[in-house]
């Protein structure tokens, strides 16, 4: 088996280039102003070739602005995510992390809409071309500093080698069947199995084709106050069936860490940003990079909220994965229905409803409402 840097001392025949926002005049005005409302192109690759490397730098806008990236033509991109998500930030917040294929650097930890360096080192072949956009949909003009490093080939990549997609979802709050009940208790241990669990756990990723998927982040608004895991991650290859392909045993153990999630990120695992720094948000991430999930046909990736989905907490992803052929992924939701859930000044959640988006909601079956109702009677 190759290591990772095997191909560092290779020389290629390929050329480099690279896509920035320097000032073409030569001054030090280096930044691009992306209008409301604007789609900007970022940069346009003729191909073959690769994307080895994204740095993107702004003050603002890490969830009005989306990020999408289009391969060889297709009617509809298949990265199409708000800025931040992509790079591993949810709920508009900047953090300094670390992981194989992003990293982040601010002077300002766990603060709102502040300055961040963003880096994505996730290679992204392509045969013809490739397009790169923002999309500011904010009611303010966006600066933006970027470089999209590349290399051009004289032949087109290999049959096997895949496009890179990247997929935003989101339920604020999640449907769930009893957000009173606390984890971990036996009002919370319902039997979940089945058509139960292939229709409503919370949905990472649905997709068709044939590909690998590379992980995802996970960012959760903790509204409940207690552990918002336990829920087990459940993963169909090709096809429903029971068991899943791949079952795990709760949240943090999916995010490759136990006991909760501590406040570290590595190389292939952790959190970008931790609920003890930030009053409630957590966003973690897990990175399929020795053992991506292959697909044939079809792939749904799952996770429950709170064992049983019983939880209502505010859940969004980013999945990210490489599929045979440029493949259309899930429009993200308008921009009002992706803000952050703030406090206000008593550190009280301020639900809005113009910005709730619920698809799933959960209706109660026998045992979950005698487990609702012992647990009122043995909490009143």
């Amino acid at each position: 088996m190759r290591g990772m840097l095997d191909d560092l001392a290779r020389i290629h025949s390929g050329r480099s280039g690279r896509h920035s926002s320097w000032e073409t005049n030569g001054r030090n005005s280096d930044a691009w102003m992306i209008e409301p409302g604007e789609t900007r192109v970022l940069a346009d690759i003729d191909g073959p070739g690769l994307i080895n490397h994204i740095w993107m730098t702004q003050g603002n806008h890490y969830r009005e602005v989306l990020l999408r990236i289009t391969w060889d033509n297709a009617r509809t991109p298949s990265v199409n995510v708000p800025l931040g998500d992509f790079f591993g930030l949810g709920h508009n917040i900047v953090n300094s992390y670390q992981s194989l294929l992003f990293t982040a650097s601010t002077r300002a930890n766990n603060t709102f809409n502040t300055g961040c360096a963003l880096n994505c080192y996730a290679p992204m072949p392509f045969r013809e071309r490739a397009v790169v956009e923002l999309v500011n949909e904010s009611k303010q003009a966006h600066r933006q500093y970027f470089y999209i490093d590349w290399e051009a080939f004289e032949n087109s990549p290999d049959d096997d080698l895949g496009y890179f997609h990247a997929e935003f979802r989101r339920e604020n709050p999640f449907g769930g069947w009893g957000h009173e009940v606390r984890v971990n208790t036996p009002e919370a241990n319902i039997v979940n199995k089945e058509r139960l669990a292939y229709d409503n756990n919370y949905v990472i990723l649905e997709t068709k084709g044939t590909g690998h998927y590379i992980g995802c982040n996970l960012s959760v608004t903790n509204f409940q106050g207690t552990w918002w895991g336990e829920g087990d991650d459940m993963i169909w290859v090709d096809g429903y069936k029971w068991p899943p392909d791949l079952h795990g045993t709760g949240s943090e153990d999916y995010l490759n860490q136990a006991w909760g999630m501590q406040d570290n990120a590595f190389l292939r695992n952790g959190s970008s940003i931790h609920e003890s720094n930030t009053d409630g948000y957590q966003t973690s991430y897990v990175h399929h990079i020795e053992n991506p999930v292959r697909f044939r046909r079809d792939l749904k990736v799952t996770i429950e909220h709170g064992h049983g989905n019983h939880l209502c907490n505010e859940m969004s992803s980013t999945a990210y994965w490489y599929a045979q052929k440029p493949t259309k992924v899930a429009r993200p939701p308008a921009v009002a229905k992706r803000a952050p859930v703030l406090r206000d000044n008593a550190g009280n959640w301020l639900h809005d409803k113009k910005s709730q988006t619920t698809s799933q909601q959960i209706t109660p079956n026998r045992e979950m409402k005698a487990n609702k109702a012992a647990w009122k009677k043995n909490n009143s």
